[in-house]
C-alpha cells in the first residue's frame, strides 16, 4: 500500500482525558493498548528524511519505507506492506545488507471515531501524544475540532522532531525500550 498519510499529532496529552474526550464523541475503542516494537533502518543510499520500518504493532508485523517531504499535514508518503514475521523479516534485511540503527517501543491505544483512526502513543522518555489519521486534511481537522483541540496546537512533525522538542537526538538512541 502506497500513499499520503494526512496526519497531525495533539503533543503533552493525558491519556485518561483524550480517552474520554474520544468515546465522548462517538469513537470506539479498537484494541486493548499493545506494546508495538520496530527496527528502523537507513535506506541505500541514505537519504535525509526517507528510513525503512519493520514493526510488529502486536497485532501484525510490517514493513514499509517512510518518506518526510514536508512537516505539513500531507507532508508524509508510506509504501507498506504486510510481513509474517518480524523476526524473519530483520533476518532477511540482514541479508540484504541492511542493519538496523535502531530498535524503538511503544504502547499504543487506537481509537475510530467515524473513518478517522485516532492513536494514542506513549513512548519512552516522553509524554504521550494524539495521532489523529484520515484519509484527507479536513477529516484531520473536523476530528480535532470534534475532540476539543485546537487546530493550531497540532502538529505534523515525526516522531524524531517530537524527541527533538523535549531535547533528546533519537537518531543518537540505538535502544529505545521502556524500562
Amino acid at each position: 500500500m502506497a500513499g499520503i498519510e494526512y496526519e497531525a499529532k495533539a503533543l503533552d496529552v493525558d491519556p485518561a482525558k483524550i480517552a474520554r474526550l474520544i468515546v465522548e464523541a462517538g469513537g470506539v475503542q479498537q484494541a486493548e493498548p499493545r506494546l508495538m516494537r520496530r527496527y528502523v533502518y537507513d535506506t541505500i543510499p541514505a537519504v535525509p528524511g526517507r528510513w525503512v520500518r519493520l514493526r510488529d504493532t502486536g497485532a501484525g508485523t510490517t514493513l514499509c519505507v517512510k518518506q518526510i517531504a514536508t512537516d505539513d499535514v500531507d507532508g508524509t508518503h508510506e509504501t507498506e506492506v504486510t510481513v509474517d514475521s518480524f523476526e524473519e523479516a530483520s533476518a532477511l534485511l540482514g541479508l540484504v545488507g541492511l542493519t538496523p540503527r535502531s530498535y524503538q517501543e511503544n504502547r499504543r491505544t487506537s481509537y475510530t471515531l467515524g473513518g478517522v483512526r485516532l492513536e494514542l502513543d506513549e513512548w519512552p522518555r516522553i509524554p504521550p501524544y494524539l495521532e489523529i489519521e484520515a484519509d484527507d486534511e479536513t477529516q484531520v481537522w473536523d476530528t480535532a475540532a470534534a475532540l476539543g483541540i485546537d487546530r493550531d496546537s497540532l502538529t505534523s512533525i515525526n516522531t524524531t522532531k517530537v524527541y527533538a522538542l523535549y531535547g533528546i537526538d533519537l537518531d543518537s538512541i540505538a535502544d529505545l525500550r521502556f524500562e
